[in-house]
């Protein structure tokens, strides 16, 4: 099966800014030589505890966030060198679900403006009409329905705006998304509710998911190869049920062993 992302000994390094006598105090690498594929229309997992460097490595395979060494690969096309013009189309293709669903829309925008943003930018021809009528169907793709689209998000529950992020994401028709905690700042009760939205339109529409969360139970569920990140390295690799059944490395059993038993 051929990989949609492939990311090559990937490093994304943040200086560290000391006191008004010294210009640099050091630096800290986040992601420190990461290399991993992810099959087109498959979910790789990426787990590891709160600074492992998890979301900063989402960011990153985005553009959303500079790199500096390694390379990205989306589908066989390296990333790197281009100028944000060369890359709108891939923008358009790698979208992103934050994690807190609250703070990712802007409170003073419509349903229809959130989601509709995107398309303005990468389907300026479309008429507003036709806009609207897009709109509306990936509305009811998510679960929600035409009549949100005048209302602002303060309106909405916690998984009714994840429902909207979802669809934000899904307008301009990408095939990979990156979901970032999508459901760590939901109740129980709604997270299985978002997690088999997510399944159902990954099987609809042939999406390729980066599945990133410190649930381990979030993760065996939804992933078919998991990751394992620890202070910005990828300490273990391997398919779902190994990593749940028989882990290698001393972190990922420390992590399961951390799992609450009911």
């Amino acid at each position: 099966m051929s990989s949609l992302i492939s990311v090559k000994n990937l490093e994304v390094a943040f200086s560290l800014r000391g006191s008004f006598l010294k210009k640099k105090a050091g630096g800290v690498r986040a992601v420190d030589s990461v290399s991993f594929e992810i099959p087109a229309g498959k979910t790789v997992g990426l787990v590891g505890e709160s600074g492992s460097g998890k979301t900063t490595l989402g960011k990153a395979i985005l553009r959303l966030i500079h790199w500096t060494g390694g390379e990205v690969l989306y589908d066989g096309k390296p990333l790197a060198g281009l100028s944000e013009n060369q890359f709108r189309p891939f923008r358009r293709e790698m979208q992103m679900v934050f994690q807190d669903p609250y703070s990712s829309l802007n409170p003073r925008m419509t349903v229809f403006e959130i989601v509709g943003e995107a398309l303005e930018i990468h389907f300026p021809k479309l008429s507003r009409e036709d806009r609207r009528e897009k709109i509306a169907s990936i509305l009811v793709k998510v679960g929600l329905s035409a009549d949100h689209l005048p209302r602002y998000p303060h309106e909405f529950s916690g998984g009714q705006r994840q429902r909207i992020g979802i669809a934000r994401a899904l307008a301009v028709n990408p095939r990979f998304i990156v979901l970032d905690e999508s459901v760590s700042a939901l109740d129980v009760s709604v997270q299985a509710a978002i997690l088999n939205l997510l399944r159902e339109l990954q099987d609809e529409l042939k999406l390729t998911y980066l599945f990133i969360s410190h649930d381990l139970g979030v993760v065996e569920h939804m992933s078919d190869e998991v990751l394992v990140m620890h202070r910005g390295k990828i300490v273990e690799a391997a398919s779902a049920d190994q990593i749940f059944h028989s882990p290698q490395h001393a972190y990922t059993r420390e992590l399961l062993a951390s799992i609450p038993k009911w």
